[in-house]
């Protein structure tokens, strides 16, 4: 096992695979990057499960059976991910049986319902009771119609892993959905203690947008301020966290036995090769979050990163300092986080498409 991967998750972070295909499930892949690497997550999306079924003959049968019983695609999609989330969960319990925290797998709702609450909502319960694992997280994105569906998902049991969130307004919202859920599941009576949330703040997406704007501005002052922003973003982002799960209405949650939502670091693949590639890493350590990492990443890491303790707690105020010096040099990060929300669920979208063209493709080679 790493030492440096091992010093990661002793400094209080889980480390989740940003990767999931049948082909890591059964050849024994996943359950070695748990045994060697301190993985005790994993997240998945379209485009991942997209490349996994083109690439892999795993799924043929699968598909070949779908096709005769005559479903369409849709429902092809649904019951061969929903496979893999359930078997990952399968390979991941003994993480979860430890503190129901960590041994997560997540699997997200339809991009293309981002801006449809009660469809949203309706995907939600559909892939709960499909995966029927408690270790199983299902992915809602922070869009402004995505918050009531979050809010209903939680209240009704469902633990939720909400994803593309870039600031920190949005964060507030996410954060205030995820606790009018668990007050809601109060009052009905469920237990609070089965009820379990990561919230994915997204990293270097946002010094992609920055550093392609200050190099548009050009000066010497706004060049220095490259690479600064993602990390200052996220920063004051867990400033908010510490304020909204120190509050009152926290603590009465808490008493109840309610389990805190915990912050998860997203998208921290470094896309500029300048830059350190284990930055999204090293500069958000901090106990009690998530790490999710590609391949890639989770491999740089375990080879050359650094674990320099906590360097987030109380630093939301140099965050701030940083996002207001990009004012300063004409970078509107207000408009950056819109651009970043829009382009992500466009993306988001784009990856449905990819996998249903994938899909279908699989589907034709299968019944002819």
């Amino acid at each position: 096992m790493s030492d440096r991967l091992r010093a990661l998750t002793d400094a209080g972070v889980s480390i989740w695979l940003d990767d999931l295909s049948r082909e890591r499930v059964e050849s024994g892949n996943l359950a070695e990057l748990v045994a060697d690497r301190s993985v005790v997550g994993v997240t998945s999306n379209p485009t991942i499960f997209a490349a996994a079924i083109a690439e892999g003959e795993r799924y043929d049968d699968q598909v070949a059976q779908l096709v005769e019983k005559g479903e369409p695609v849709d429902r092809v999609i649904f019951e061969l991910t929903t496979e893999d989330v359930r078997n990952a969960c399968d390979i991941l319990r003994p993480a979860y049986d430890l503190d129901h925290a960590d041994g997560r797998v997540s699997i997200e709702v339809e991009p293309d319902l981002a801006n449809d609450t009660e469809a949203t909502i309706a995907s939600a319960r559909a892939l709960w009771a499909a995966v029927d694992r408690p270790n199983a997280l299902i992915k809602i994105p922070a869009t402004k119609e995505g918050l009531p569906a979050i809010t209903a998902a939680t209240a009704e049991g469902i633990s939720v892993n909400v994803t593309l969130i870039f600031g920190e307004e949005r964060y507030r919202e996410v954060m205030d959905a995820y606790l009018t859920g668990l007050e809601q599941a109060r009052e009905g009576g469920r237990d609070l203690g089965a009820i379990h949330s990561v919230a994915s703040f997204f990293v270097s997406r946002v010094d992609t947008e920055v550093d392609k704007r200050l190099e548009a501005v050009g000066s010497e002052t706004a060049l220095a301020l490259r690479g600064k922003a993602a990390v200052a973003n996220a920063l004051v982002a867990y400033g908010a966290f510490e304020e909204v799960f120190g509050s009152e209405r926290w603590h009465a949650l808490e008493a109840a036995g309610a389990n805190r939502q915990r912050p998860l670091w997203a998208s921290t693949g470094v896309k500029n090769p300048d830059y350190d590639d284990t930055m999204y890493v090293r500069d958000l350590v901090v106990a009690e979050t998530v790490n999710t990492m590609p391949e890639k990443t989770l491999d740089a890491f375990a080879d050359h990163g650094e674990v320099l303790g906590d360097v987030v707690t109380g630093r939301a105020g140099a965050g701030a300092a940083i996002l207001e010096r990009l004012g300063e040099v004409g970078v509107d990060f207000a408009d950056v986080l819109v651009v970043l929300e829009t382009e992500g669920v466009d993306k988001f979208k784009k990856s449905w498409t990819e996998l249903t063209e994938t899909v279908s493709a699989q589907m034709k080679k299968a019944s002819a």
